[in-house]
């Protein structure tokens, strides 16, 4: 069990990503100010916290909106690059329409207009999460 510790913040990278859809089942992106990218909230986990507390943590980081986690999705493993990535399905409890250093845009997106400049990881985790639905 020690060995797996010291490996998961020794050695792997922890990442967590949100899932966030409205009443309409549309997902929510937000567009990055550095790269015409449109993304879903996510980012490194932190070595003092949990995954958890990461991805409500990256939610508001990156669009202001205050969530909270429905549940746990999925956890994915890259082996090339020794990574774990945790999505959560996130609902928002409070929001006012803000932009921010991270995002010039956030806007929701149904499931059949998803921009095409989105990372190929970021639509297989939303696909995901359509499929699991």
């Amino acid at each position: 069990m020690y060995r797996f510790i010291f490996w998961l913040f020794a050695m792997a990278s922890l990442w967590a990503f949100a899932i966030i859809v409205n009443e309409k089942n549309e997902v929510l992106l937000c567009h990055r100010n550095d790269y015409d990218l449109w993304n879903l909230p996510w980012w490194k986990v932190e070595i003092w916290e949990s995954p958890r507390e990461a991805v409500i943590r990256e939610v508001k980081e990156e669009t202001w909106y205050d969530a909270e986690i429905s549940e746990f999705l999925w956890l994915y493993y890259k082996p090339e690059k020794d990574d774990l990535v945790f999505q959560f399905i996130c609902k928002i409890i409070w929001w006012e329409k803000t932009l921010n250093d991270e995002a010039n845009k956030i806007e929701y997106f149904p499931t059949g207009e998803i921009p095409s400049n989105i990372s190929h990881k970021q639509l297989e985790r939303i696909n995901d999460y359509y499929n699991w639905i």
